[in-house]
């Protein structure tokens, strides 16, 4: 599979995105892409979808670390005021997901493919949770991360989500995840942190690829229309954007669609790191290695990799000493066995920032410091 220090492929599985889309729309959103060698081995494969969707006095709140389960109900009531319904029209498709307020002034943090549609002239509506709906215009996005920050005007005084932290994030703590499943919003599930640190695929715009970092695998109820919601600790503090859920293939190979308790979300770090980003500037500015790249399958004389296959003249990996025909092994300690892993990198670390990459050459081990450039 070849990359260019972007996005790329990763095994066997299926991966598709969880917002966005809805009826009416002129695709579906339950599609297939290879994810199973992200998920490691799974018998009969996985299918990872972007869920789109269709047109008393309280008591204390368990600690994220400590609870067994989450007290849904007062969760429900102080993050649900934040969450909202968001529907998007381009010229042939509409869709519904969700989203949630970040800033009081009206900034609303969603996923790319929720608004996308709407991204060349279309129409962009924001349903809040008690009932009203006011247009939004697309502040900025970015379809590399899957993720977009949309703006109402005219509001004052929003209910802002408040905001955890990914170093916190435990496997095992309870969640609840909050949005718009097939367009029924105000929906809350609940379940826990199934794992941590999954990078998944989904498709992108103009198809191409995104690619989910880091992300927080959960079994919270994740369906089309979730997209772009919140996923929250017990303290109602949003750890993840829900971004992609998995279902089964059927035996005509497509999806049966559906929760089957594997979803994924965006790390709530990264969300607010690219969010900040959007809002400042407009847009997003990514780190770039300057090289295109295949995988290497491991075989048993050798332990697999990245084969670089071309490099940018003058670019950070050329004037690093990379060159083609190298087999990257790992950066910053952490192997590298497929494409993604080096994208991955791409999307956690910014421009100017270092990074140690080794290497084979001729069968010999090299390695070499590489001051990553920028690349919206």
């Amino acid at each position: 599979m070849e990359s260019d220090g972007g996005v790329g492929r990763t095994g066997d599985g299926e991966v598709g995105r969880a917002g966005g889309g809805g009826v009416g729309r002129g695709w579906v959103s339950w599609v297939g892409m290879a994810v199973a060698a992200a998920l490691g081995a799974v018998v009969g494969g996985l299918a990872v979808s972007n869920n789109d969707g269709v047109s008393g006095s309280p008591q204390a709140v368990p600690l994220p670390d400590t609870a067994e389960t989450c007290a849904a109900t007062e969760v429900a009531a102080k993050a649900l005021p934040s969450v909202v319904t968001i529907s998007a029209r381009g010229e042939q498709a509409a869709g519904t997901g969700s989203g949630e307020i970040i800033r009081e002034d009206g900034y609303i943090l969603t996923n790319n493919h929720v608004i996308s549609l709407a991204a060349d002239g279309g129409e962009v509506s924001v349903l809040f949770n008690d009932g009203r709906t006011v247009p939004a215009v697309i502040t900025g996005r970015d379809p590399k991360s899957d993720l977009a920050v949309i703006k109402v005007d005219g509001q004052s005084d929003l209910p802002v989500i408040a905001f955890g932290k990914s170093e916190d994030v435990q496997v095992g703590q309870p969640v609840v995840a909050l949005g718009a499943p097939l367009g029924l919003s105000n929906t809350v599930t609940s379940g826990i942190v199934s794992a941590r640190d999954r990078t998944i695929e989904v498709p992108g715009d103009d198809g191409q690829t995104a690619l989910l970092v880091s992300a927080v695998q959960t079994d919270a109820a994740i369906n089309p229309g979730n997209s772009g919601g919140a996923l929250v600790n017990c303290a109602a503090e949003l750890i993840g954007v829900p971004s992609a859920g998995a279902s089964i293939p059927d035996s005509s190979g497509g999806s049966s669609g559906g929760d089957i308790g594997l979803g994924f979300a965006i790390p709530v770090d990264h969300a607010k790191a690219v969010s900040d980003e959007i809002i400042a500037t407009g847009t997003v500015t990514h780190a770039f290695f300057g090289f295109s790249l295949i995988t290497v399958p491991p075989t048993q004389n050798q332990q697999g990799g990245v084969f670089v296959r071309s490099v940018v003249p003058g670019g950070p990996a050329a004037q690093a000493g990379i060159q083609a025909g190298d087999v990257i092994t790992s950066i910053d300690g952490t192997p590298v066995t497929t494409t993604n892993d080096v994208a991955a990198v791409t999307l956690i670390k910014n421009p100017g920032d270092t990074v140690k990459v080794d290497y084979t050459r001729g069968g010999k081990t090299g390695s070499a410091q590489v001051k990553l450039g920028a690349q919206q």
